[in-house]
């Protein structure tokens, strides 16, 4: 190859790899016709050489703007889903549906509804084994109870019973008006370690505000009057409300002996309020095993795990 072609390349390969290339001197005029044609073919095949060198630097670099466009855009988008993702861990919960079991069931109560966090972290949950009680002469719970309307609901975690105004217990020099009943299959409460199988529960409320609970446990045996007229007028479907045209008498929910256990809890469910004064009677009353069977198969299991006692006292009747 002739010296001034090999300047030729040498220059063009430099200014390919973006160095500036020494002035080339124009060649000699060739001595003949034949040698002039091949400079002049290879100088057009350097030119075009130069220019797909050219193209291709053009076209990474065009391709390195779009990678760090995307790669920026990329960045944005998971910056923006990651400030997403803690705003919603952020945002207060209020969720409204829960169980007895599975994601939704009580270990996870305090992690659905910010109002519930008292079910997590509360130190006078309810239910406990009620053991170690402190024997003395508790007063008697004075009832007035007397015949009364009712309407009932299947309310997705139990039947709840609604009664009419004018039904009052004494203790303690204050009185609490009865509001509604529910059951609870097994017992929530536990009496040192064993439970039965069902438990109503009697909700009260003083004119305060504050809540008292009469909890009456139930064994299998002897139908039970008050349980066959709940359940014969129990609604076809769930949240559906039916008020009978018959009155029922909440003295029939009570067992003959009236010593019980007293302490201070919460309630058994959502949002797991604290300060609820607990009367749980020790003796049962029975309801038959037919009875039991028909509220097992809506809710074989309704009933919240016993809470620590936390150091509570715990009074019972001598």
């Amino acid at each position: 190859m002739p010296d001034a072609v090999k300047k030729l390349v040498a220059a063009a390969d430099a200014q390919v790899a973006g160095h500036a290339a020494p002035a080339v001197a124009a060649p000699a005029p060739a001595s003949n016709d034949k040698e002039e044609d091949s400079e002049v073919a290879l100088s057009a095949k350097i030119a075009e050489r130069l220019a797909e060198l050219r193209e291709r630097q053009q076209a990474r670099a065009s391709a390195a703007v779009r990678a760090k466009k995307a790669a920026d855009t990329r960045r944005k988008q998971e910056e923006q889903a990651a400030a997403a993702a803690i705003a919603v861990a952020n945002a207060p919960k209020r969720g409204t549906v829960w169980s007895y079991e599975g994601e939704l069931g009580p270990a996870n109560w305090s992690k659905i509804n910010d109002g519930w966090a008292k079910c997590g972290t509360g130190n006078r949950q309810s239910p406990i084994d009620l053991r170690d009680g402190i024997k003395v002469n508790l007063e008697q719970i004075s009832f007035d109870y007397r015949p009364t309307s009712f309407s009932e609901v299947n309310n997705g975690h139990t039947i709840s019973v609604t009664v009419g105004g004018g039904n009052f217990i004494t203790v303690g020099n204050s009185t609490y008006e009865l509001q509604e009943f529910h059951f609870h299959r097994p017992s929530e409460e536990k009496i040192n370690g064993k439970g039965t199988e069902m438990v109503i529960h009697m909700v009260h409320r003083s004119v305060e505000g504050k809540i008292a609970i009469v909890a009456v446990l139930l064994e299998r045996g002897q139908p039970h009057s008050l349980v066959q007229t709940i359940w014969d007028n129990l609604p076809l479907e769930k949240n559906e409300v039916v008020s009978p045209s018959i009155v029922l008498d909440p003295m029939d929910a009570l067992p003959e002996k009236r010593e019980y256990f007293t302490y201070m809890g919460s309630l058994t469910e959502p949002p797991c309020s604290e300060g609820v004064l607990w009367l749980v009677f020790k003796q049962p009353r029975q309801a038959s095993p037919a009875q039991m069977a028909l509220f097992s198969r809506l809710y074989p299991l309704n009933a919240r795990p016993v809470q620590p006692t936390a150091g509570r006292m715990i009074k019972e009747s001598n």
